[in-house]
């Protein structure tokens, strides 16, 4: 943690809408004249897709049917510790991007698959903003989360994830409904070990939770819809939040626990600014005074 060079980290698994809290986030750094420099997870994973999938081969051919993205094995977590901590300590590090597609490859002219080259970050930057799977993930070799200063957490119901994530790989990447359940099978040991102990880090979680029938989402037609749901927002330490002001901003919203707010779904991303941005002023506030 870092008063002069802040860290704001948002993870969640594969398909739980860490990407559309990332946008959330970019709307208050845009509007508040926020520079921050932006990583995302998959610049971490230690091999690029071609050579992911060689490595899950021959995990296989051993009998081990488990090796996913989601464990310490595929992943990078000393160099991710290891840009927090520098960036904590001087406001720089390093980082690089995992190209997806053929878009992200004619912008950063590699192929889609690949990564980039490492590269020099964050220089002038006023925090810096992680997005991904591990922002606060914890083994015995690495302590990623205690470097960071905002933790945020995005975690829907577990039907819903998988219903988003199928939908997801289905349309845009093109997987078969049997390659994704695949893939949720092989990756449920680390996402129970990995993915999931970090939402007890976290300092507040958005979790959705659809009011509609989810019980087999391997043959949902659809998403639910944000109005078919509600949004859960749990805050680890509520001493300081104003919660007469946010049940007063935001219709329909209740308390169901002293540290729990329920809102309307369709109040995702108005309740996130609402709830976020004191946040974020407050932070940049202290990394004023700290100089």
């Amino acid at each position: 943690m870092s008063a002069r060079h802040p860290i704001i980290a948002v993870t969640g698994s594969s398909g739980a809408g860490t990407t559309t809290v990332k946008t959330t986030f970019e709307w208050i750094f845009r509007r508040e004249k926020i520079d921050a420099a932006i990583v995302e997870g998959d610049a971490f994973h230690r091999y690029d897709r071609a050579a992911m999938r060689e490595k899950m081969k021959e995990a296989e051919a051993t009998g081990n049917r488990n090796f996913s993205h989601f464990g310490p094995e595929s992943n990078l977590f000393g160099e991710l510790e290891a840009l927090f901590k520098s960036y904590a300590l001087n406001g720089k590090g390093r980082s690089r991007t995992y190209i997806h597609d053929a878009e992200e490859g004619a912008r950063y002219g590699g192929e889609p698959g690949t990564f980039t080259p490492w590269q020099d970050i964050g220089e002038g930057s006023d925090l810096l903003f992680y997005e991904g799977l591990h922002g606060a993930v914890q083994t015995p070799e690495h302590d990623v989360a205690r470097h960071v200063d905002l933790l945020v957490g995005v975690a829907p119901s577990i039907n819903l994830e998988w219903i988003q994530k199928l939908h997801r790989d289905r349309s845009r990447r093109g997987y078969s409904t049997e390659a994704v359940v695949d893939t949720i099978l092989r990756r449920m040991p680390d996402y129970v070990n990995y993915i999931c102990p970090q939402f007890s880090r976290t300092h507040i979680n958005f979790q959705r939770v659809p009011t509609v029938d989810t019980s087999n989402p391997f043959i949902a037609k659809d998403i639910p819809t944000a109005d078919e749901s509600f949004l859960i927002v749990r805050f680890a330490n509520p001493k300081g939040i104003d919660f007469p002001y946010l049940l007063s901003m935001v219709h329909d919203s209740f308390m169901s626990r002293p540290n729990t707010l329920v809102l309307p779904g369709g109040k995702l991303p108005i309740a996130m600014q609402i709830i976020l941005t004191p946040l974020i002023l407050r932070m940049m506030d202290t990394k004023k005074r700290a100089y």
